[in-house]
């Protein structure tokens, strides 16, 4: 797996769009914007940033029984998912899933003051 490097800690890293119908999303985004995806199951498909099947990724297609208003859902890098678990907590952040693991390591989510869900992931 590429190393993730930026300029500045936590900033956006990834961005997961539900949908209610994987292939008819995959057809429509494939065709729009000539997007490719590595498939995870019938519930998850990675964007790819390059056409190699390895590539990296800028995103995913998420399965979810209904859209909600909140739409995409934005994820930050971190490189200790732990500490930034406190720091959300500390500033008034509610931790609503996780951490737990997937295949590229750890992640969890939370809720801001004002109800915006976002995701930290760490490759450990």
């Amino acid at each position: 797996m590429a190393t993730h490097e930026h300029l500045i800690p936590l900033s956006i890293d990834y961005i997961e769009i539900p949908v209610t119908d994987m292939a008819a999303a995959q057809a429509f985004y494939g065709a729009a914007f000539g997007w490719q995806f590595t498939s995870y199951g019938a519930e998850y498909a990675g964007i790819r940033t390059t056409a190699e099947a390895d590539g990296e990724e800028a995103g995913g297609l998420a399965l979810a029984a209904e859209v909600t208003r909140g739409g995409p859902l934005v994820l930050l890098f971190s490189d200790d998912l732990d500490a930034t678990v406190a720091a959300v907590t500390a500033a008034g952040g509610e931790v609503v899933n996780g951490p737990y693991e997937f295949p590229g390591g750890r992640r969890f989510h939370f809720t801001d003051p004002s109800g915006n869900e976002l995701g930290v992931w760490a490759t450990q």
